[in-house]
């Protein structure tokens, strides 16, 4: 057929069945059961242990229970692809709360292309019904804010209330009682919590 009367395809979400291919356990189904791509570092990994956590909300202010999501980081020392650390990991949203949560390491500083330091923080792509091309976040912490009151994408934000989007709150206590620290993250997809994505 000539290309001039071949017609657009329609666009396709990545939910609900992108759990099947990506976290098949997750889905239910008997496959690849050992794996735990929710824990980018375990021990013996330099730097120092913590948990990101949060709930992606929708714009009707539902917790959404069928994202995947997938957290990519530098180690602590603000390298990527270091010796022994992946800096990649996936989650689905636990389906009866909507929780999501990745074991990690603090990141280090990364240089931006200009070479400015940026605060420590992480990348957070997610994919849902909905969604025809993931979502792409970044996660600062709270406890460092010197570091994001200087960062490069955060001061790109024109509106200093919506920096507050992308700041991650340490929470008392660790999780299940354990003294690794934790920190909240609560993603909001509209709304007047909405929080920031970047093009990229």
């Amino acid at each position: 057929m000539p290309v001039q009367y071949l017609k657009e395809t329609p666009s396709q979400t990545g939910g609900p069945y992108v759990h099947i291919g990506c976290l098949p356990h997750f889905a239910g189904l008997n496959l690849r059961t050992q794996e735990k791509l929710h824990v980018l570092a375990g021990g013996g990994v330099p730097g120092e242990q913590i948990r990101i956590e949060g709930v992606v909300w929708d714009g009707s202010g539902h917790p959404l229970r069928d994202v995947m999501l997938e957290l990519w980081q530098a180690d602590s020392t603000g390298a990527y692809n270091a010796p022994g650390f992946r800096g990649w990991g996936r989650v689905g949203a636990d389906p009866q709360t909507g929780l999501w949560g990745f074991e990690t390491i603090r990141p280090g500083a990364t240089p931006w292309i200009d070479s400015r330091p940026q605060a420590p923080h992480c990348s957070l792509l997610l994919f849902a019904r909905g969604i025809n091309i993931h979502l792409h976040t970044r996660v600062y912490f709270d406890d460092r804010p010197e570091a994001n009151a200087a960062d490069p994408a955060l001061l790109s934000i024109e509106l200093v209330n919506r920096r507050q989007t992308l700041i991650a709150t340490r929470q008392a206590g660790g999780q299940g009682g354990s003294d690794v620290p934790t920190f909240r993250f609560d993603v909001h997809l509209q709304g007047d919590k909405e929080t920031v994505f970047f093009d990229c």
